[in-house]
Parts: C-alpha cells; structure tokens; sequence
C-alpha cells in the first residue's frame, strides 16, 4: 500500500492572509495593551476611531504585499505619518510599515525599489521627528530612533535577501548553460566520432568490394581455362575480405558495450608501414604502380600515417573501380613540415579494337569533365581527412587524360585526430 506525503503547508495567498490578520491584531492589540491605565493624549477612538482605522489599515494592506509593493509601502507609510503626527498613543503600529519596507526591497527591482524605499525612510524620519518635537517624557523619543533603525534595517535584510536570490538565479542559469554546453559538446563528440568510423567503414569496404570484383571477374573468365590462376585469385579474395573483415572489427569495436574480442579491438589502424601490402593488392587487381617514396628524416604522427593511408587506399580503389587496368604513379615526400602526397593514372587503356581518339576513354572518375557519373563520397571523404589536419586536397582530371590526387598533410595536425 503507497504512502503519500501530505503536504500541510499553505497556499501562498493564505499565508499572506494570515500574516495580514496576525500583524493587524498585534498592532490593535499591542497598542491598547500597552497604554492601559496611562493617560494619553489622544486615544484611538478620537476622530471616528481614526487611531483604530490607521492600524487596520497598515496591517491589512500587507495582504498584497508581493503583488504591489510599492502601493502597500506608499499605504503603511502614509498611515504611520498621519498615525504619529496626530499624536495618537505609541505601541507596535510600525509592524506592517516594517514589513512593507522588507517587501519593497526584496521583490522589487533593485535600484528603483531602493531609492523608493530611502526616499520613503526619509520622509518617515522627518515626519516623526516633527511630531515627537514636544513629546513628554523626552525620554520617549528613543521609540522614535528605534522606528528609524528598524526601518533602515527592514530595507537592508530585504535587499540582502533579493541579492541572494538574483545571485542564485544567475547561478541556475550558469549551470543550465554549462550542462547545455556539455551535452552540446557531447553531440558534437559523437558526431565526429560517428563521421570517423563512417570514412573508415567506407574506406575499408569500398577497396575490398574493388578487389574483390576484379579478383572475381578474373575467375570467372579463366576459371575453365586456367585453374591456377583462378585459384590465386581465389586466394586473393579470401585474403581481401579476411583482412576488411579484422579491420571493420577494429573500426566497430569502439561501438561495443561488452569487452569482446581483447585481440580484435586492439588491432592497429592501418599506416603507411602497410603500403607495400596495399600496393601488392593493387597491382594483383590490374594496375602496374610505381610508388616513389623517400624516407621521412622522423617517424610520422599516427595521425598523418593512417590519413595517408587512407588517401592512398581510397585512390587507388578509386582507380580500379571507374579506370581498369592502367599505370599509377605513387608519391610520398615527406618535408620538414608537410608531407606531401600525388597519386597519378594514366586513365583507362584502349581495348583491342578502339580508337584511340575517342573522348570516352580517358578516365572515367566521378569528377572527370564531361562525366556523367554523380560525385561519391571517396574524394568527399578524404578531402574530410586532410581539412581534420589542418591539410588540403586537389582532385582533378590532368591534361592528357589521367586523373590526380594530389594532398598535403601537416606533420604537426592543428585539427581533431581521426
């Protein structure tokens, strides 16, 4: 059986009611309590019990106090200088004049509620000491400092308090902005890292998919006339796709929520430590590379490493799937500060037969001139790598025919790793 909590606490305009009624009996009451038996100057019932009226009145009006406060000090104000300046008998009266002035400065807005409130205090001052001007004992008038301290003091706590509550508001707003801003970096986190395992995805499948087709279109043509070289080819398959299949392992590892496979999540990302495997595959698919490296003078950041990688991996895949067969020139050069990167083909071979002079055959990429092949997202892609490092990349048909890839990464990124 549920248990819920009764809460017993009342609506705020019943408190307010309540306050109003309790500060309203204390000021009636109070007063006539402590002037029993003395003689005054003038009791409260004088002028049609006006003495009574001013303190029903100061004590009432606190009811909407937070709703209009600045009306309500105006009120209690104006009730305590008529109050004291007929001279009717001293006692608690100043109850809701206090709690008036405590609320102008605590709901109000700040500088003009405080100047209300100085301007106010000052008035009240000068209208009691005038009317305490001839008061007997002048041991009396203490009451008439101490109406003045205490209202000083009203104004002060009043404003202490809505300088606390400001200061908490805007706290409030720093933590809402900040936890924002947290979650808007998180997005932005997952986003880029999101972007990151599709280049990688995609780099991965797109140049095994090429190898794979053209291995396979080699079997099935010498399948019945040549079985060994249908065999390597085979074995080329087999080895393509072993090798896609550990790196999309290493790639999707990142998404798992279990510990999995300890060998397969610590697979390193492919670097240039791998090009002549990449260019092994590439000229078992058809293509006659020549690769023109120099040394680099130090190891290159792993970040420079696996986007070279990847920029070669995606141009040579680029080159078996809309060029065929051809020659490609390969070149790193490593400075001091770059290391730069050119990818050339001498665009797609006439078969037996053609014509050389026919425009439909140089190189058939997805940004050749004339092409009427929609761009895909390889060149997008690394051109993505190379803006991620701080580099840049050109891709573009060469006069001639051909194509060329030409990129340069900084060997100190200045952008987000990969």
């Amino acid at each position: 059986m549920e248990h819920r909590a009764v809460s017993l606490r009342l609506p705020v305009p019943a408190q307010e009611v309540l306050l109003a009624l309790f500060i309203t009996v204390m000021q009636v009451q109070g007063t006539i309590v402590r002037n029993a038996g003395e003689v005054v100057q003038r009791p409260l019932t004088d002028l049609g019990n006006l003495g009574y009226v001013l303190l029903i009145v100061s004590g009432v009006v606190v009811a909407v106090r937070r709703r209009w406060p600045v009306p309500v000090f105006v009120t209690a104000a104006l009730a305590s200088l008529v109050y004291y300046g007929l001279d009717f008998p001293d006692g608690p009266g100043w109850l809701g004049l206090f709690v008036a002035l405590y609320t102008l400065a605590a709901y109000g807005d700040g500088r003009r509620s405080l100047m209300i409130a100085g301007v106010g205090t000052s008035m009240l001052t000068i209208g009691w000491l005038v009317a305490a001007a001839d008061i007997e004992p002048r041991a009396a008038i203490g009451w008439v400092f101490f109406r003045i301290g205490a209202s000083v003091m009203s104004a002060a706590l009043g404003e202490s308090v809505r300088s606390r509550q400001v200061i908490a508001a805007e706290a409030q707003k720093r933590a809402e902005l900040a936890e924002r801003t947290r979650e808007e970096e998180t997005r932005a986190r997952v986003d880029a890292e999101r972007l990151r395992i599709a280049r990688e995805v995609h780099d991965t499948v797109a140049h095994a998919i090429a190898i794979i087709n053209v291995q396979s279109g080699v079997t099935a043509h010498v399948l019945d006339k040549r079985p060994e070289v249908a065999r390597e080819a085979l074995r080329a398959i087999e080895q393509t796709s072993s090798r896609a299949l550990r790196e999309m392992r290493a790639i999707l590892g990142v998404l798992r929520d279990d510990d999995g496979d300890d060998n397969d999540r610590r697979v390193p990302y492919p670097g240039l430590g791998q090009i002549d495997e990449l260019t092994a595959k590439a000229r078992e698919a058809g293509l006659d590379i020549k690769l023109e490296e120099t040394s680099p003078a130090a190891p290159l950041p792993s970040a420079v490493g696996s986007a070279a990688y990847r920029i070669l991996q995606e141009s040579i895949t680029n080159v078996i799937r809309h060029v065929g067969p051809t020659r490609v020139t390969v070149a790193l050069n490593p400075g001091i500060e770059v290391l730069e990167i050119r990818v050339t083909d001498e665009g797609r071979r006439p078969a037996p037969g053609d014509d050389p002079a026919d425009p439909h055959l140089p190189a058939r990429h997805p940004t050749s001139t004339g092409s009427s092949v929609k761009p895909g997202r390889g060149i997008l892609g690394m051109r993505e790598r190379c803006q991620l490092l701080g580099g840049e990349l050109d891709a573009g048909p060469i006069p001639g025919g051909g194509f060329e890839v030409r990129a340069r990464l900084p060997l100190a990124p200045t952008g987000s790793r990969l």
